[in-house]
């Protein structure tokens, strides 16, 4: 009886749970009450407000130091330099890869179904972007000038780097730099088990989140906007359960079935948070511990990619691209589309991991082809729901580039993968189950 009960109470069914009836009892309060100075003062900026937000907190909490110890570790591992190249060569050009596609395929099909109408009303529209780097700040913001300064503002690809090199010259240094390693090994089994702590509670922070987001969503938006947003969902949906698992399934010949039931926890990790980086902790727990995958491999690849595979955001600029200039009336010819792929793939380089970060990319990329920022506040409206799914689109291509990574360097467990109660010994997740070296 106790079993049944484990299982009807794992972390995936209290997630839902507490994702269901937060946007029920949210909806319930806008309907019944729905001019409630009280219910606004009190419930969605105060009570719901501080849990949602501590839960959020908890989880950035852990990202800097989680990122800076894990990447450590799995780079004092990787002390060989042609599998150190090896390994992040393969990574980008697999992220890069995925985000091509998804650019392509957004493309294509928003030309197809034509969402945009010429005949909107545009004149009042309006739309303040922030100025988005330009492709050579990136590349000259990668390389810290102060990794402490880094860390304190969570600039996640500064951080990478001067990880990067710290971990690579600790396993240069001989007998010394083994007792460094060791202590790195031991700081990431104490964040691992905090990430398993804070875990526990995620269902009362989902529930928090999705009760003020079912509050305070105007539904109203919707309207004019309704092709474009399922459009986007339609193909941010078909990236994630049809080219994610093919692209698994012929890379590494794995079964694609058994993957998506492995996610689901981190995908409505993100779905709730709509961070990659705020989701990482749980991404890289279930990628070792529920996939198989080695912490060396996972601990290089999972940072990295919420950092710069954002498939999710690159398939909304491609859409909103196309949909922006239908509803001006622009013609795009083919060369623009090409710069719209070229712009977005490596804009997605730059784009932080953090909810709505994604309107700022795609200012930059409507620059870059002649097109109306202002077209943006037509979309503004629906972009917190669709931010939501496009970042567990997000870690999902994260998990399957680091599981077909892990599967070619054979550092890869395929016994717990294979296994439906790997990672599962309790409800939510086991800090005491390792798998590979660490």
């Amino acid at each position: 009886m106790s079993a049944i009960r484990t299982k009807k109470l794992g972390l995936t069914g209290k997630i839902l749970l507490g994702m269901m009836s937060g946007i029920i009892i949210g909806l319930i309060l806008r309907n019944l009450f729905p001019e409630s100075e009280f219910i606004k003062d009190y419930i969605t900026e105060g009570f719901l407000n501080v849990i949602g937000t501590i839960f959020i907190s908890s989880l950035k909490m852990l990202v800097v130091p989680l990122v800076f110890v894990s990447l450590v570790c799995g780079t004092c591992s990787l002390s060989d330099p042609s599998k150190l190249g090896r390994l992040g060569g393969k990574t980008i050009a697999f992220y890069l890869f995925t985000t091509a596609i998804a650019l392509s395929m957004a493309i294509l099909i928003a030309i197809a179904i034509h969402p945009g109408q010429a005949t909107m009303v545009t004149e009042s529209m309006h739309f303040d972007a922030k100025q988005a780097p330009s492709l050579a700040e990136v590349i000259i913001n990668i390389v810290p000038t102060n990794p402490m300064q880094a860390m304190s503002e969570g600039n996640m690809l500064q951080i990478i780097i001067f990880a990067v090199i710290f971990g690579f010259a600790v396993s240069h240094i001989g007998e010394r730099g083994k007792r460094v390693a060791a202590l790195f090994n031991d700081l990431n089994e104490v964040i691992m088990r905090v990430v398993t702590l804070i875990m526990q509670l995620a269902p009362y922070g989902v529930f928090a989140l999705m009760a003020k987001l079912a509050l305070t969503l105007g539904m109203e938006t919707f309207s004019s906007v309704v092709q474009y947003f399922f459009v986007v969902l339609s193909v941010l949906l078909l990236h994630a359960f049809i080219v994610y698992p093919t692209l698994l399934k012929l890379f590494s010949g794995l079964n694609p079935i058994t993957f998506i039931r492995k996610i689901r926890d981190v995908q409505l990790f993100a779905f709730s948070t709509a961070s990659s980086n705020a989701t990482l902790p749980v991404t890289i727990e279930t990628a070792e511990h529920r996939m198989g995958v080695d912490n060396k491999i996972a601990s290089f690849t999972l940072p990295l990619g919420a950092t710069i595979n954002m498939d999710g955001t690159a398939i909304m600029q491609g859409v909103a691209t196309v949909f922006i200039a239908q509803v001006f009336g622009i013609e795009l010819t083919i060369s623009d589309y090409v710069m719209v792929v070229v712009t977005a793939t490596l804009a997605s380089i730059g784009t932080a991991g953090v909810p709505g970060v994604g309107l700022i990319m795609l200012a930059m990329v409507l620059n870059q082809v002649g097109l109306p920022v202002e077209g943006i506040a037509l979309i503004i409206g629906v972009d917190r729901l669709l931010d939501m799914v496009r970042t567990a689109v997000n870690v999902t291509g994260d998990t399957v580039a680091t599981v077909v990574i892990a599967k070619s360097e054979n550092e890869f467990n395929e016994a717990v993968f294979n296994d439906t109660q790997a990672g599962k010994v309790a409800p939510g997740f086991n800090a005491q189950l390792h798998v590979g070296n660490k």
